[in-house]
């Protein structure tokens, strides 16, 4: 739990993740590789996708939330929306670890660091741009928090844009 709590382990985890993933790029017959980006909503922070297939896609999601951090890694499925050339939709699942401020959350009434953890489902649409190397995303990924009890959160939507090679 301080491992997580500290921002600076969070930064070097993303640093490290974000460089295995562009090291191991391969081509696949989608419009990117891989993508790095922002992600702002109901939570704010980074975002990496990278395809493993020509529609498998793992991505990774450092936030901040609740006076905490939170990271979540999803797989994903993507396909063509509406026949419209880089439009793609997506959906997915995966589970989320970090922590958060007892006072910034609804559960505890503290102001100490509580240990965060879960799975995750997430849908989404994306455009990727022909002229410029961006693309732009817009999910929703509702969650369940495990620890400590059973507790569901429907309220994570999120635009993303991404730096994508």
């Amino acid at each position: 739990m301080l491992l997580l709590a500290n921002p600076n382990n969070m930064k070097r985890i993303l640093v490290l993740i974000a460089f295995l993933c562009m090291t191991t790029v391969t081509m696949y017959g989608q419009d990117y590789n891989t993508g790095i980006g922002i992600r702002t909503g109901t939570s704010n922070g980074l975002t990496i996708k990278h395809f493993t297939g020509s529609t498998s896609v793992l991505e990774g999601i450092f936030a901040t939330r609740w006076g905490g951090y939170n990271f979540t890694g999803l797989f994903q499925k993507y396909d063509q929306a509406f026949r419209v050339p880089r439009l793609n939709w997506f959906y997915g699942f995966g589970g989320h670890i970090g922590s958060y401020r007892g006072d910034e959350h609804r559960r505890y009434d503290d102001e100490e660091q509580h240990l965060l953890f879960g799975i995750d489902g997430i849908i989404g649409m994306e455009y990727n741009f022909t002229d410029i190397p961006f693309n732009i995303s817009l999910d929703w990924k509702p969650s369940i928090d495990l620890s400590g009890g059973f507790y569901p959160w429907g309220d994570e939507v999120a635009f993303s844009l991404r730096y994508i090679f």
